[in-house]
């Protein structure tokens, strides 16, 4: 018997397994409620739609640290002491986040209070995924996609406790956020005392370096490129002719002293294309959760917004459970899979653009749910299948490039889309009651000079929808933030359909190798 079929009958096992779907949980929660007071806080200190999208996003990037430091250390010193780091940063990032009181300070302890945050939940993540991979190695897609499924779950239960406590009872915002810490004292509970198993590389005495060989140059350059544009634009303010410069030094210095400790192993090429093919899953799927309650509140109402955010939720939660039965009845490949997923997310997010009542925002939503359901676990788990003989690192690296991703590309973009397009409707519009709403700074895409575009006041497009006898002008101002929002989803869509070329190409690269299979240690050295 291997080592791996050994650990699947760990006594544990299951605990283990459930201990991680709380502490994914936990992170859901705290994201979904964030999600649904992104307008108490554009109101209560006037943030844009690109501010209110560079906090969400610092929910994401802090995650890829977390979980990319955590990967690189977690096969030396286990992941006990990693469980207990996370529960400290879970606890101070409440304390920071609640220190936002005033305009002036807000954006910097809402920023920090996310990374913090979100630092927290990729440290978990980084014991979790390599931890459930060890524990299930025969079914990973499967185990992996029940771990995950906590995350929609953690969604459902923040957005109703948003839904009573916001809609419903109008109680403030920090005391809504400081809910996620019960689910945070629960998973340390559960994973109190718990031995943990090494995984099969970390067993088998690979070293650090082996372990690092198939992400090499190619896996590097993909997660260096991503932070340089983190260090750049956290930068920019201190820095604001040389931010980017500097960004891009810190990348290149990163990249050198990886491709030095790997003595400059070039890598797997489909490592590194399924690595950027994370980063386009982080964006469109996470990037999409972080502003959906947002912008279908604003198409429908606020209620009706948090309802379909559920809708979506409960139907990636439910299908979470039955990815064991797609990969065996219907003889659906991990990589057939993702490619069906793709197309129809593509699909669904088209047909969110247009969605016209509250019945096809049902249908066109669900349709996107079906289709983002498996991204994220079951990219894991084709690192997990394909490369064992990297342990924790690449998974860990995957994991933190889609959070990166997320968290600069893809919800300042969505957010950059929404200022853009609706400064452009309002314009378009009425040009003067769009120089009387246009906000004072200009919003920008990756801190480019050239996509600087004016969003509208956040306080003053809030005043507007507010307003329960709207003038013509608020209803003018109203009616290109909508057009702005279904415009933001048409773009978003691009995004899987992208990612189904990429996958489509992948299916015939594993058919050309005689198909796809999982791949032992020793097998997987030696491709």
């Amino acid at each position: 018997m291997s080592n791996s079929s050994t650990i699947t009958t760990a006594p544990n096992a299951k605990r283990l397994l459930w201990a991680g779907f709380m502490a994914i949980l936990a992170a859901g929660v705290g994201f979904a409620i964030r999600g649904g007071i992104f307008d108490n806080w554009g109101k209560d200190f006037s943030f844009t739609a690109t501010q209110l999208g560079a906090i969400g996003g610092a929910g994401f990037s802090g995650f890829c640290f977390g979980i990319i430091l955590g990967g690189l250390v977690v096969d030396k010193i286990g992941y006990g002491k990693l469980v207990a780091l996370a529960l400290i940063f879970h606890v101070l990032s409440a304390f920071v986040t609640f220190g936002a009181s005033t305009p002036e300070n807000a954006y910097n302890f809402l920023f920090w209070g996310m990374f913090l945050f979100a630092f927290a939940n990729g440290t978990l993540e980084a014991v979790a995924n390599p931890l459930v991979s060890t524990l299930f190695p025969t079914q990973r897609t499967h185990y992996l996609n029940i771990l995950h499924a906590s995350w929609p779950l953690g969604m459902i239960i923040g957005s109703a406790i948003g839904w009573v406590l916001d809609d419903k009872m109008a109680l403030g915002w920090k005391i809504q956020l400081s809910l996620y810490l019960v689910p945070t004292v629960i998973y340390g509970l559960m994973f109190m005392k718990q031995k943990f198993p090494q995984s099969e590389a970390a067993e088998k005495g690979t070293s650090f370096v082996s372990m690092f060989k198939a992400v090499g140059i190619l896996g590097a350059l993909v997660a260096c490129y991503l932070l340089a544009l983190f260090f750049g634009d956290i930068l920019k303010g201190k820095l604001p002719d040389n931010a980017a410069t500097v960004g891009y030094v810190i990348g290149g210095v990163l990249l050198i002293a990886i491709s030095v400790a790997t003595r400059f192993s070039i890598g797997s090429i489909v490592l590194s294309v399924l690595f950027v093919t994370h980063a386009l899953v982080g964006a469109v799927e996470l990037g999409t959760d972080g502003w959906i309650q947002n912008i279908t509140g604003n198409l429908f109402t606020s209620e009706q917004g948090k309802f379909l955010f559920i809708w979506t939720s409960l139907i990636m939660f439910g299908l979470r459970f039955c990815a064991h039965f797609i990969e065996t009845k219907l003889k659906l490949s991990p990589i057939g899979l993702l490619l069906a997923c793709s197309v129809i997310a593509y699909i669904g997010l088209n047909l969110a653009s247009g969605m016209q009542t509250f019945g096809m925002a049902l249908v066109a939503l669900g349709i996107y749910a079906i289709g983002k359901t498996f991204f994220w676990p079951t990219m894991l788990a084709v690192v997990g299948d394909r490369y064992p003989q990297t342990g924790a690192v690449a998974m860990s690296i995957m994991g933190g490039i889609g959070m990166l991703s997320a968290g600069l590309i893809g919800t300042p973009g969505l957010g950059y889309g929404k200022d853009r397009f609706t400064g452009e409707e309002l314009e378009k519009a009425n040009p003067a009651l769009y120089a009387e709403y246009k906000a004072e700074k200009p919003s920008k895409f990756l801190n480019l000079e050239s996509s600087a575009a004016y969003g509208l006041d956040g306080a003053k497009l809030a005043a507007a929808k507010e307003a329960t006898e709207k003038t013509d002008a608020q209803k003018a101002v109203v009616a290109a933030d909508q057009l702005g929002d279904r415009r933001t989803l048409k773009a978003d869509s691009y995004i899987p359909l992208a990612m189904a070329v990429i996958y489509l190409l992948l299916l015939f690269y594993f058919k050309s190798i005689g198909g796809y299979r999982p791949l032992s240690v020793e097998e997987a050295s030696k491709a």
